[in-house]
């Protein structure tokens, strides 16, 4: 201990060691508060002086009146080096020096320590008060959460010293210290976290230290490294924390005479200040006291540009729903029924989850949302795989930028190509025709279906006119009632009536299909039941033989195809067909267009299997070509790659999007066999297909979903695999579907792969696509931490294939929670209602 403690009051007491497990963890990550400055300290390299900067800044701020908490998250070497007593120690010192007038207490403590660091002693909980004159008191308190003897690396010292502790754990603790009321809401308490070693540094784990702390996406001061080759290691610091998406407001480091901060600057582009601390005196016996009193200025700039960051973020993010309000014109969204102060400010993401800005009871901190909706069934990255993407599409835009399609080729779209047909492909699909988005992707399908019916049916081609005898030649889709293929014209055309093709909508709509009625199948008190529609239903299926399945595998057995159910449906079908495909009068169907298995924006529908296989075949027997929507099913999200799996029959034509490239960047693929594409094929450009867009496989598109198909069915990186690695694992809790699927509120429930969908029985309310039954419950879940946005009166949870059945668990517990008092608010207020008729009724009589 510095000799100048001693002239002060000194207490200290033994300090109990509790095990790394008695820190329980949540599935929820921890608020950060806003109402304080909070920032890492991280480093180029090790040994450039974090920990010096971390006791210059805390001098400078301790000298402005300003408290401040020292986190020191992860140590090793201890106790010889122990960076939270340093900081402790030096800035007393200081303090002392420098005759500060305010009251001070300070405090060391460590939390938790391996047994063999705690053998060498140094862990007492440290506590000093300076009493000073009748001004304002701060505090300096200084804290390591988990430390280990050895001065090596901390996935070394964790494995030697057997204290494991892992990444949630650290987070959890730390989060501890930077939520909202676990310290000074008033802005006068700074906190800083120094990390250890490197940017890049493992943890205890394994994990890189900066992808390891990304979840707070705290702002951070890079201590750059001012020797030889010091250039080199700051920028590469400054780019992994960039590519993860951290704000690095200033770059500080020491000098060593080479003048490194121009280069920096110069690349920086004056972007973020580059501040250069005196030469670090090398005499070990040097107690630092005249470096720091040169320093400080260097550190009261430091926290000049700090606190200058800290106020325009805040300020920035107050002003977002205002100017958003002001600004945009969102899609699928009526302004006039979203409040202000609803709007949701995204910060950040990770993973699964939305960091937000939120104000709550005056304090104002970045909280968690877990993102229930996967922002429009986009979504699949875990924390991991944000990071690859980001990788690999940084190299690819530096590489590639962009390139046009058309008669070349580059490795993202090859590789991109190859593993679609090898896919979601396999079996059936040579070709890959490239896109933009989903809706696109339908309506060059339809083109292709097209084609391919008049090629098939041997109606006339030529080359210069088109179809020879066109005069009156209709061509129609079959598709099902309750179907979404897209926003663009042709697309809405192929779709039945609804919301999103009314007058107001789309004045053009005529709807050029033949829309069946499909049977569904719903999961309600506890058991799968089919719903058949009146207008399918023969004389042949009454009540009693209408089944209920015990599993939802059993739905898609293809023992039913030779039941009595299926050959009602051939007949249906068949019917069908015959009367709305007649050839000799100008009108034919020339496209079968389904969304395999589950129709998302129609309200998450789950069509009966059986009906959609018998369907497709009937369609194949009558030479129709068949495309699957799977712009929403593909990819995992019903728990196969491709719902075509689930269904057991294939398409001629199918589309691909949304979580196709992790849903990072957009990008659609229209896959297709070989006879649509040769129908293609002639010595005229006419014959072509002629529909493209400019950035039509672009590369950065094309590597994301190169590294997404990749990842989702790689065992190694997605844990949810079964052991044949061809389907997910069970990701939902039945036992809490079951209780759901049994309250009074609750119609049905589809629950497949990565989704759960409920809908809620509005009665006496509208329902369907405009109803705003939801919107109070909605807003509750939002406040719960569950970001959802209903299709009317259905809500549904989305994960993505590698999201933990943990977090899955822990979102649907939330929701089960809030429909259960939304049933019971309902009862009392029916109960209430009741009441006051009998009132009236006494009153009357």
């Amino acid at each position: 201990m510095s000799p100048l403690l001693s002239l002060w009051r000194y207490n200290s007491r033994r300090f109990r060691f509790p095990s790394a497990s008695l820190f329980s963890t949540s599935s929820t990550p921890q608020p950060v508060s806003l109402s304080s400055p909070t920032f890492t300290i991280w480093g180029a390299n090790t040994g450039v002086g974090k920990t010096l900067v971390s006791t210059g800044l805390s001098i400078s701020v301790l000298s402005s009146l300003q408290s401040l908490l020292y986190l020191k998250p992860l140590q090793t070497g201890f106790p010889l080096d122990s960076d939270s007593r340093f900081v402790f120690v030096k800035a007393l010192d200081h303090l002392r020096l420098a005759n500060f007038a305010n009251s001070v207490v300070a405090s060391n403590q460590i939390l938790v320590a391996s047994e063999s660091a705690k053998e060498l002693g140094g862990c007492e909980h440290e506590k000093v008060e300076l009493n000073g004159g009748e001004g304002e008191e701060v505090r300096l308190e200084c804290k390591t959460l988990y430390a280990w003897r050895e001065p090596v690396g901390l996935h070394l010292a964790a494995e030697r010293e057997g204290l494991m502790v892992q990444d949630e754990v650290v987070r959890e603790v730390l989060g501890r210290f930077l939520g909202p009321g676990s310290r000074d809401e008033d802005g006068s308490e700074w906190r800083l976290v120094e990390t250890a070693g490197g940017v890049a540094s493992p943890g205890p784990t394994g994990t890189l230290q900066c992808d390891m702390y990304r979840p707070f996406r705290l702002p951070g001061i890079l201590v750059g490294d001012g020797r030889l080759g010091g250039i080199s290691s700051t920028i590469s610091a400054y780019e992994s924390l960039i590519l993860r998406g951290y704000d690095v407001p200033v770059v500080i480091f020491e000098d060593n005479g080479l003048s490194n901060e121009v280069a920096l600057l110069s690349y920086l582009k004056k972007r973020v200040p580059v501040l250069v601390l005196p030469p670090i005196p090398k005499d070990p016996s040097d107690d630092l006291t005249d470096w720091f009193l040169e320093s400080a200025s260097v550190f009261t700039s430091l926290q000049d540009e700090l606190l200058l960051f800290h106020s325009r973020r805040v300020e920035r993010l107050k002003d977002m729903q205002k100017k958003a309000m002001d600004l945009f014109w969102w899609p699928f969204t009526q302004h006039d029924l979203v409040p202000e102060n609803t709007i949701t400010v995204i910060d950040s993401r990770c993973a699964e989850s939305f960091s937000i800005y939120k104000v709550k009871d005056g304090k104002e901190a970045i909280i968690s949302q877990f993102d229930a909706c996967a922002s429009w069934w986009t979504q699949g990255p875990d924390m991991s795989l944000q990071t690859e993407l980001s990788r690999d599409m940084g190299y690819s835009v530096s590489r590639y930028g962009h390139v046009m399609f058309p008669e070349n080729v580059y490795e993202p779209a090859l590789n991109c190509a190859e593993l679609l047909l090898d896919g979601v492909g396999r079996g059936w699909a040579s070709r890959v025709y490239f896109s933009d988005n989903g809706s696109t992707a339908v309506e060059i399908a339809l083109k292709m279906a097209f084609r391919k019916y008049v090629h098939d049916h041997s109606i006339v081609l030529n080359s210069q006119k088109g179809i020879e005898n066109a005069s009156g030649f209709k061509l129609k889709v079959l598709a099902l009632n309750g179907g979404y293929h897209g926003d663009t014209l042709g697309a809405m055309e192929a779709q039945s009536p609804s919301a999103y093709t009314g007058f107001l909508q789309q004045p053009w709509y005529s709807g050029r299909g033949i829309f069946l009625e499909p049977p569904t199948v719903l999961f309600t008190n506890g058991k799968w039941e089919l719903s058949v529609p009146d207008s399918l239903v023969s004389e042949k299926l009454n009540y009693q033989t209408q089944p209920s399945f015990g599993i939802l595998a059993d739905i898609f057995c293809q023992t039913r195809d030779s039941s009595t159910i299926a050959d009602m449906y051939r007949s249906y079908i068949s019917q069908r067909l015959s009367q709305n495909s007649v050839p000799d009068q100008g009108t034919c169907i020339g496209a079968l267009l389904i969304e395999p298995v589950i129709q998302g924006a129609g309200g998450m529908n789950m069509i009966d299997p059986l009906f959609q296989r018998i369907l497709v075949s009937e369609c194949k027997k009558h030479r129709i070509p068949v495309i699957f929507d799977e712009v929403f099913t593909g990819f995992w999200r019903l728990g196969r790659e491709s719902a075509a799996e689930l269904l057991g029959c294939y398409p001629d034509i199918a589309c691909y999007a949304k979580l196709m490239t992790g849903g990072v960047i957009p990008l659609a693929a229209t896959l297709a066999t070989e006879d649509v594409f040769q129908v293609f094929r002639g010595n005229s450009k006419l014959r072509a297909l002629l529909h493209g867009h400019s950035y039509s496989a672009h590369a950065l598109g094309c590597t994301a979903a190169a590294k997404a198909v990749q990842w989702f069915k790689d065992p190694r990186t997605n844990p949810n695999l079964d052991s044949n690695n061809t389907q997910l694992k069970e990701l939902w809790d039945w036992e809490a579907i079951s209780k759901i699927s049994s309250l009074p509120n609750v119609k049905r429930i589809v629950a497949i792969g990565t989704l759960v969908a409920i809908e809620l029985e509005a009665e006496g309310f509208d329902t369907g696509y405009a109803s705003q039954y939801a919107t109070s419950l909605i807003r509750q879940l939002r406040e719960d931490g569950v970001y959802m946005r209903p299709l009317g009166n259905v809500i549904y949870l989305m994960c993505g294939p590698c999201t933990s059945q943990d977090i899955c668990t822990h979102q649907l517990n939330k929701v089960y929670e809030r429909i259960l008092a939304l049933d019971s608010e309902e009862e009392e207020h029916e109960l209430d209602v009741s009441n006051v008729s009998t009132r009236q009724c006494i009153s009357v009589y």
